[in-house]
């Protein structure tokens, strides 16, 4: 299904979205020598390499120019072969479902356990106010279970998976090296700091604004400061500015204040997402237009 509701997506987001200023994708480029990104639409996945391993974070849409774009990172689909997986909707898991292209059928999906049961069938996924039930994921990668705090290594890349649940019943952010905290669809970063993710797709809202605060007592407490980066709204390097309004959650029934200059009227327009510029441009952290 991922195919047909990724187009579905496509349309029906487009039109309720534009000129609302909430999603602002990076374009495909590299935010620094670690971190690579491909831009989908509204959506971002990430890949992280180091000592020659690269993997990938988030599976995004059944989108067919991701092998091009990949190619202008010079990244190879076939030398993928571990995905992290924050949550299983559509725009995060499209690139590994049945009906998917089959870039990555040899690579290990790694996702909470929670989670997972969106993908047995045992729980159904609820979007617009929990009024809508998405389409069944299907996928035939082996995967890997987690646990909220689990601690493992990919070659000798450390990863560590915390459960902040509320967009999904199972969300995971993935802390990679204590240096890089890839958020999925946990924080939605405004003109003036971040937010918990849009109220129209969360399961609970109120525990995600909790899950918020908890990671931020998390990072806090242990004198981290990772680069935080997010699925749709870019990334930054201020704690201050990621959990500014953690207490909050972004509307996404009127256009958004402060105004951003830098958000696109329509995100699923990609007109500026070239080669040129994913080989040459390093991508910006995102601004606090309210100084």
């Amino acid at each position: 299904m991922s195919r047909k509701a990724s187009q579905f997506q496509k349309k029906v987001m487009s039109m309720g979205y534009r000129g609302k200023e909430i999603f602002k994708p990076l374009n495909t480029g590299r935010i620094d020598d670690r971190v690579a990104c491909v831009r989908e639409w509204i959506a971002n996945i990430f890949f992280y390499t180091k000592n020659g391993v690269t993997i990938m974070i988030d599976a995004g849409y059944n989108y067919d120019r991701l092998k091009e774009k990949m190619g202008w990172l010079d990244i190879d689909p076939a030398a993928i072969r571990h995905i992290l997986i924050t949550h299983q909707d559509t725009d995060h898991v499209g690139a590994v479902e049945e009906d998917s292209d089959g870039l990555f059928r040899r690579a290990t999906l790694y996702l909470s356990e929670t989670e997972n049961r969106y993908l047995t069938g045992e729980a159904r996924r609820r979007v617009v106010f929990g009024l809508y039930k998405l389409p069944m994921v299907k996928t035939s990668n082996r995967r890997v279970l987690l646990k909220d705090g689990q601690v493992f290594t990919i070659s000798d890349i450390k990863i560590e998976a915390l459960q902040v649940p509320g967009h999904t019943w199972g969300h995971l952010v993935y802390l990679i090296d204590d240096s890089y905290l890839f958020t999925g669809d946990t924080l939605w970063f405004g003109a003036d700091g971040g937010y918990s993710f849009i109220n129209s797709l969360a399961e609970d809202n109120k525990l995600a604004m909790r899950s918020l605060e908890t990671l931020e007592n998390t990072l806090r407490s242990r004198g981290l400061s990772p680069k935080i980066i997010t699925g749709h709204t870019g990334w930054t390097d201020s704690l201050d500015f990621a959990f500014r309004h953690r207490d909050q959650v972004c509307n996404s029934l009127h256009r958004q204040k402060p105004h951003d200059p830098t958000a696109p009227y329509d995100g699923y327009v990609e007109d500026g997402d070239t080669e040129d510029n994913a080989r040459h441009v390093r991508l910006e952290k995102a601004k606090d237009w309210s100084k």
